[in-house]
């Protein structure tokens, strides 16, 4: 499993992302700033409170449109495109997005 978390702070809502990659199921979660570990992006949010989850299968017909529409409600599309080409990249080397077929 390939774990990544940005912390956006004001750039995100919640301010901390986290994706998540297992074979070929993929999870975004949206993450309040866990304040008490500080306020610098050095700070630990580890545990940071979970308030919204995506968890999707890569077979999925729809699954670029559905990872960026959640992320894109979470963040600038800038880092939704950011967030998105990093779970391309722990994908299984056989498996590809439906979208590139």
């Amino acid at each position: 499993m390939a774990t990544r978390t940005w912390k956006l702070g004001e750039i995100a809502r919640g301010g901390v992302i986290t994706a998540e990659v297992k074979g070929n199921k993929v999870a975004i979660i949206g993450k309040d700033w866990d304040m008490s570990e500080g306020t610098q992006r050095g700070s630990s949010q580890k545990n940071a409170e979970e308030w919204t989850r995506l968890e999707i299968e890569v077979k999925t017909n729809d699954v670029h449109s559905q990872l960026y529409d959640f992320l894109y409600d979470l963040t600038t599309s800038y880092y939704a495109d950011k967030i998105i080409e990093w779970v391309e990249s722990k994908l299984p080397k056989r498996e590809k997005m439906p979208w590139e077929y």
